[in-house]
C-alpha cells in the first residue's frame, strides 16, 4: 500500500457515499476484488518512466483484459473468415460469431431485439449515420419502397425545423448537426451549463418546442463526469412529438444500461471504452424508426436486389453495414460484454462512485486546483477534469507522465465546453474497473510534484 498523501485523511475515515432511498445500505452494495480484476490486465504490469504504471485515462480509451485479447487471437488463429456470404465451415463460424456478439450487445443494453443493433466503427460513426439518414430522407434519397412502407417524414429536415443539442457534447455530438443543419436549412439549438457543471434547464419549454424534430444530448459528460438527469428533457421531448436520441460512450462502460427504461429513440456508444478493441462502436435504435431511415453507405451485404437501373435495401440491422464489416472487433466486443457482464455492471458503478468520492475529496486538498464539473459524487461519474493555477495541462500532463500517471490533456473534443469555463484546455483523470485508491493517492503526489517543479 502506498502512502497517504499529507494532510488527507485515511480512506477508513473518508467520507462515504450514501446510497440513495429504497437502495442496499453501503455495506450490502455489490463487489468485486479490485485486486483480481486488475490480474486481468496485463498492461497494468508494467512500468513508465521508471514507476509503476497508474493508468487514468479510460475516459479516452480503456485497457483490454486478457478474457477479450484471447478471443480475438482465437478468433484469427481457428475462425477467421467473412460473414453473411460464405457457407463453408469458417465462414459460417464466423458469422455465427458476429451474430452472437450482436445478441450480447442487445442484452446487455436491454434491447428487445437483435436487429435493433447495428455495429459502427465508433460512436462517431453511429451519431453520423443517423444525421445522413435525416440529410437523405430530407433530399428524398434512399427511399426503399419494399420496406414494409415506411414512413421518413420524421426525419424530414428543411427551413423551420430545429434541432436541439447541448454546450456539454463531445465534438461528435455537435459537428455532424451542425452540418445537417447547414445541408437542409433547419435551425440548431442548444442548452447551457451551469456553473456547477449541469446542463441549464430553465428554458426546456422555450427550447424544444413543436418545431424540434430531434433532441441528442450526452447522458455522461466526458469532460465534466456530469451525469446528466434525463428525465425533464425527454418528457418535453415526447410532449413536442421529437425524437431523442443519448450519446452513452461515457455511460454504457460505468453503469446498467436499459434502453427500453430509458424510452428513448436511439443511443450510441463505442467499445474500445468498455473493454473491447478500437474499430467497433454501437448505434442502438427502435426497429421501426430503423425500418424508416434511408441507408448511410451503399455497397456488399445492405442490399436486396441490385439492378443496374436501381436497388432495395435489405432491413435492418444489414442496411447500415454496407461491406465487410469489422468482425473481430464485434466478436472482441461480445468478449467485453462478458466480461463485464460477469463482473457486474452494478458492482462496477458502485466501485467507480466510491473512488470517485474519494478522488474529489483528494484532489481538493492540492492548492489551487480547481475541479470543474460537479463537486460532489452525486450526479457525476468518475471523469474528473481539473485546472493547476498558472501551469499549463500540457506541462501537467508530461510531469505526470514522468511519474508514471497517465491522464489526458487538451480541450478532451469538448472545446464549448472549455470556452464555457474560460479555459483553452484542462486535464482529466478517468476512473474505471480496474482503479484503485492507491492510484488516486499517486495522482494527487504527482501534482504536488508538478507544483513543485513549476513553483
Amino acid at each position: 500500500m502506498t502512502a497517504t498523501p499529507v494532510g488527507l485523511p485515511k480512506a477508513s475515515e473518508r467520507h462515504r457515499v450514501t446510497p440513495p432511498a429504497g437502495m442496499p445500505q453501503y455495506d450490502d452494495m455489490p463487489r468485486f476484488d479490485v485486486d483480481k480484476v486488475r490480474g486481468h490486465f496485463p498492461i497494468l504490469d508494467r512500468e513508465v518512466n521508471g514507476h509503476r504504471l497508474v493508468y487514468l485515462d479510460s475516459g479516452n480509451t480503456s485497457q483490454k483484459p486478457r478474457q477479450v485479447l484471447e478471443a480475438l487471437r482465437e478468433h484469427f488463429e481457428l475462425h477467421n473468415g467473412n460473414v453473411a456470404r460464405s457457407v463453408h465451415t469458417l465462414g459460417t463460424e464466423a458469422t455465427a460469431a458476429y451474430e452472437g456478439a450482436r445478441a450480447k450487445v442487445a442484452t446487455f443494453i436491454g434491447a428487445t431485439s437483435p436487429d435493433e443493433v447495428v455495429f459502427t466503427k465508433n460512436s462517431t460513426e453511429a451519431i453520423n449515420l443517423v444525421a445522413y439518414s435525416f440529410l437523405n430522407a430530407s433530399l428524398g434519397k434512399g427511399g426503399d419502397p419494399h420496406v414494409g412502407g415506411a414512413d421518413q417524414s420524421r426525419f424530414r429536415l428543411g427551413p423551420g425545423d430545429e434541432i436541439v443539442i447541448s454546450e456539454m457534447e463531445h465534438h461528435s455530438n455537435i459537428v455532424p448537426w451542425q452540418l445537417l443543419c447547414e445541408r437542409t436549412g433547419a435551425t440548431l439549438r442548444w442548452f447551457g451549463i451551469t456553473d456547477e457543471g449541469r446542463l441549464d434547464e430553465s428554458n426546456v419549454d422555450e427550447l424544444i418546442t413543436e418545431r424540434t424534430k430531434l433532441v441528442s444530448i450526452v447522458l455522461v459528460s466526458n469532460i465534466l463526469g456530469t451525469a446528466n438527469a434525463t428525465t425533464r428533457i425527454h418528457d418535453r421531448a415526447r410532449e413536442v412529438g421529437s425524437l431523442f436520441m443519448l450519446d452513452a460512450s461515457q455511460a454504457v462502460p460505468h453503469r446498467p444500461m436499459d434502453v427500453v427504461g430509458y424510452d428513448v429513440d436511439f443511443i450510441a456508444f463505442t467499445g474500445h471504452k468498455m473493454c473491447a478493441p478500437t474499430g467497433i462502436g454501437v448505434l442502438w435504435g427502435r426497429r421501426e424508426l430503423l425500418e424508416a431511415m434511408p441507408p448511410f453507405l451503399g455497397g456488399g451485404s445492405m442490399i436486396e436486389t441490385v439492378e443496374m437501373t436501381g436497388s432495395t435495401f435489405a432491413g435492418p440491422p444489414m442496411r447500415f453495414e454496407a461491406g465487410t464489416p469489422p468482425i473481430a472487433e464485434a466478436v472482441g466486443l461480445g468478449a467485453a460484454v462478458d466480461y463485464l457482464s460477469a463482473i457486474g455492471m452494478g458492482a462496477i458503478a458502485w466501485h467507480e462512485k466510491e473512488l470517485t468520492t474519494y478522488a474529489l475529496d483528494a484532489l481538493q486538498t492540492v492548492p489551487g486546483l480547481r475541479i470543474f464539473g460537479p463537486r460532489v459524487p452525486v450526479g457525476r461519474a468518475g471523469t474528473i477534469s481539473f485546472d493547476l493555477a498558472g501551469i499549463h495541462p500540457h506541462d501537467v500532463g508530461q510531469v505526470l507522465d514522468a511519474e508514471g500517471v497517465q491522464v489526458r490533456v487538451g480541450h478532451h473534443c469538448a472545446r464549448p465546453t472549455c470556452v464555457r469555463f474560460g479555459v483553452a484546455a484542462m486535464t482529466r483523470a478517468s476512473l474505471y474497473l480496474y482503479n484503485t485508491t492507491d492510484e488516486i493517492d499517486a495522482l494527487v503526489r504527482g501534482l504536488e510534484r508538478v507544483r513543485g517543479v513549476f513553483a
